[in-house]
């Protein structure tokens, strides 16, 4: 008997020994994560995509391995790990069934990494934050501990793959309805439920978009799903929790919404204006169709990428239009890029506060720090610095005229995915460009607002005051 205790008692100490490395561990991983939230996202994201890009250089992943380019995959991969939807190749025609099985893999995790990584950073910087964010916070997490990655990521996850299976259900009778066998219209289903809520804009049907264009549930659905995606982590978990209460969301929620559906109805009525009488694009189509599309055009010019028209077709006035809703983007805290919408907002309310000769800015009974505003302008001008910078080099490599590059390099930096067939005709070195406009515009906005965050520091004097000429 007591040889049985012992041994017991042995291979209990034994479990708690490897309980308590697996716990050492895992707090070591959450330490390293939460001491530098843009260093590890950054990290994540170029091993991601070079995996990939190994992948997709693999025979197995192409359906005719002579037609192997290093460039292809590239792009390709990092494309689809950081959720753009820009390709130099026919994805459905150039891969094989384990290539689009890659791709989708790379967009669900590029998808997950980028709602991780921005929730990280924001718990990372919970301090700085009022005692209702922190407990909205930790009710997100599930934990009063908010340096568990873990249970971040066990929410994130459920939050994702629940919306996915939604829209997946939604999508299946109608690919039925359009002649698919079953095991086609699910793949197809689950494809674009990914492709949609993560804001990639992959498509895998002959002439992409343009197919659904006579399928008003199809693009209402796809639509959503990105508008949806778009608004980020923080939001939707806001709105699920205080749906019944409105006044209850925080401001970083009222400001995404009343932003984001400002752009949409904003853009919906200049593309109905630009597009409605050109017979290329939607002048051909009856009055119902061409409000469908500009509405789906306007939702899509955000971030999703998805298009049921040729780019290339649109008026000059539309490319212009697409060029400003791009660049601003989605929610922080989403798999959207751009510069984000709250920095739109909080731009537009100094403004507009300077103009009313306020000294505080303010929206929704609540006063924005002049930290904030800084930082947007910041995010403004790196934002801007990138697209010149990216626009200029993309020129030098390739012949496109100026209008076709601007437009690609902001679909690329905004990881937005809509393309002028810039891509498709690009070099290989063009497409090296915009693949690291990618990984840029994909990492450079959250790299910023951190180490600025991070850098925030107040003095124990102040210089005295003089205003410069402005204007």
């Amino acid at each position: 008997m007591c040889g049985m205790d012992t041994s017991g008692e042995r291979d209990a100490d034994a479990r708690y020994e490897r309980s308590g490395g697996a716990r050492r561990l895992r707090d070591a991983v959450d330490s390293f994560v939460l001491a530098s939230p843009a260093r590890t996202a950054m990290i994540g994201f170029v091993l991601l995509a070079a995996v990939c890009t190994a992948l997709l250089c693999l025979p197995a992943s192409l359906a005719d391995p002579s037609q192997h380019s290093l460039a292809d995959a590239v792009l390709v991969a990092v494309s689809a790990v950081c959720v753009t939807g820009l390709s130099s190749v026919t994805m459905h025609e150039h891969w094989s069934s384990f290539g689009m099985g890659v791709v989708t893999v790379a967009i669900q995790v590029g998808g997950l990494g980028i709602l991780t990584a921005a929730s990280l950073l924001g718990m990372a910087m919970s301090k700085r934050l009022g005692v209702r964010q922190r407990l909205m916070a930790a009710q997100a997490t599930g934990t009063s501990q908010l340096g568990r990655v873990g249970s971040l990521l066990r929410v994130v996850l459920t939050t994702v793959i629940a919306a996915e299976v939604v829209v997946a259900v939604l999508l299946l009778p109608r690919f039925l309805a359009r002649g698919e066998g079953f095991g086609q219209a699910l793949w197809h289903s689950v494809f674009y439920a990914i492709s949609s809520f993560n804001n990639a804009g992959f498509t895998i049907h002959d002439g992409g978009g343009a197919a659904f264009a006579d399928d008003p549930w199809i693009l209402a659905v796809l639509a959503t799903s990105v508008f949806v995606g778009s608004l980020g982590f923080p939001v939707i978990f806001v709105m699920s929790v205080f749906w019944r209460s409105p006044r209850s969301w925080d401001l970083h929620a009222k400001l995404t919404l009343t932003t984001s559906v400002l752009l949409v109805l904003g853009g919906w009525v200049l593309l109905l204006v630009f597009e409605a009488a050109n017979p290329a694009t939607l002048g051909f189509r009856g009055w119902f169709d061409t409000a469908g599309e500009s509405l789906f055009l306007s939702v899509m010019s955000r971030s999703g990428g998805f298009a049921t028209v040729d780019i290339a077709d649109l008026s000059d006035s539309s490319h212009v239009l697409l060029d400003m809703l791009m660049f601003v983007g989605g929610g922080s805290g989403s798999t959207a890029g751009g510069i984000k919408v709250t920095t739109l907002a909080v731009l537009g309310l100094a403004a507009l506060a300077e103009a009313r000769g306020l000294v505080d800015t303010t929206a929704f009974n609540r006063r924005i720090a002049p930290s904030t505003i800084r930082l947007a302008v910041s995010v403004l001008l790196a934002g801007a610095t990138i697209v010149s910078v990216g626009t200029m080099v993309l020129l030098a490599v390739t012949d496109e005229p100026l209008d076709y590059a601007l437009f690609e390099v902001i679909s690329a930096f905004a990881t937005c995915g809509l393309s002028m067939g810039v891509t498709e005709r690009s070099t290989d070195a063009g497409l090296y460009v915009l693949s690291a406009l990618m990984l840029v515009g994909r990492l450079g906005t959250i790299t910023l607002a951190s180490a600025l965050s991070e850098r925030s520091q107040k003095r124990r004097f102040r210089y005295a005051e003089e205003r410069p000429i402005i204007g």
